[in-house]
């Protein structure tokens, strides 16, 4: 291990003792794209034992241009993201354990998820899962680190429960509907992507070494275009949070039912059943190639047909694309893989 990492050893913050604790440690990543993947390989080379990856989607070409875990290879094999990232960590450094999960990230997983890890990284592309993510983490006390990054604007923070204020202390409502660019809108560069990610695994690995007192404590914000960086301070928890103050965990409380989300970017909905199943593919299959191209591998079925693709996964989950469109997509969903 010494000779691995002896540069990271060398240097002050880290050291012997350091690394030790980077190795006993184990890291969530909450998504498995562009943040996702440049936290996982950092995480990989530094050394932090054990990554758990979990990831709703597969590799597309589209995704190349800033998802530096990925090649040409996984694209054309469709591969799941986390179990891409899974491979290329184990060629990285094979002295890590990873655990890849192709799951939906919702609120009856989430828990699970995040039980038994020492940090948990956010690298989602919606408030709707880091407020989730939040409300898991504060509820058991796990450190988590948000990130977001869209055309060449980024920001992050990090959250230690009940010692620094939490997602919803800083932003007590989701952005309204429209009222922020998204990818699909403004695009992403991969410049901000790096510098998000960097600030990331820094808090990270200060968190995982002990080195609380180095953490930046702010809201950092960067415009790799416009040449900006700042950072807001945080100051306190929010003494009427109702999540760190009330111990009120909305998203976690929430129904579970028939789950549809609109994929930036994509022109796909995603389309998750109110009750998740274990697909028999070879079945679905046979019954899918009379009314359309069949193509079905051990993570994922792909049906095209006409102007749409679905691809289903084992859980039931089915990604459609071609329509951004709830209804249509959840017509098609019915139509053929059913209720």
């Amino acid at each position: 291990m010494i000779e691995r990492y002896s540069r990271q050893i060398l240097f002050e913050g880290i050291g012997e003792e350091g690394q030790r604790r980077l190795s006993a440690s184990r890291a969530l990543i909450v998504g498995c794209g562009a943040l996702g993947t440049a936290q996982a390989e950092a995480l990989a080379r530094a050394g932090v034992g054990r990554l758990r990856l979990v990831d709703r989607d597969f590799v597309e070409e589209s995704n190349l241009q800033r998802q530096t875990m990925f090649t040409e290879r996984d694209a054309k094999e469709r591969l799941p993201k986390a179990v891409a990232s899974a491979r290329h960590i184990a060629e990285i450094n094979s002295e890590i354990e990873t655990e890849a999960e192709v799951a939906d990230v919702n609120q009856s997983n989430i828990e699970r998820f995040i039980q038994g890890c020492d940090v948990v990284l956010d690298g989602t592309d919606n408030f709707a899962t880091r407020y989730l993510i939040n409300d898991a983490c504060v509820k058991h006390e796990v450190v988590w680190i948000y990130g977001a990054a869209v055309g060449s604007y980024g920001l992050t923070m990090t959250v230690r429960p009940h010692l620094a204020p939490c997602l919803r202390c800083v932003f007590p409502e989701t952005p309204m509907a429209g009222s922020a660019p998204t990818c699909d809108t403004a695009g992403v560069i991969m410049p901000v992507i790096s510098i998000v990610s960097s600030v990331q695994v820094s808090e990270a690995m200060k968190l995982l070494t002990g080195n609380f007192e180095k953490l930046h404590g702010s809201l950092m914000q960067f415009d790799v275009w416009r040449n900006e960086c700042r950072r807001i301070s945080l100051g306190e928890p929010a003494v009427d949070c109702p999540t760190c103050a009330k111990g009120i965990y909305e998203t976690l409380e929430a129904e579970a039912g028939d789950f549809a989300a609109v994929l930036c970017g994509r022109n796909a909905v995603q389309i998750a059943p109110a009750r998740s199943a274990n697909l028999d593919f070879d079945s679905l299959a046979e019954r899918l190639r009379g009314a359309g191209d069949v193509k079905v591998n051990q993570y994922l079925l792909r049906f095209r047909t006409g102007d749409y693709e679905l691809t289903i996964f084992p859980d039931a989950r089915s990604i459609i694309r071609g329509t951004d469109d709830v209804a249509t997509a959840r017509s098609l969903y019915a139509k053929y893989i059913g209720t």
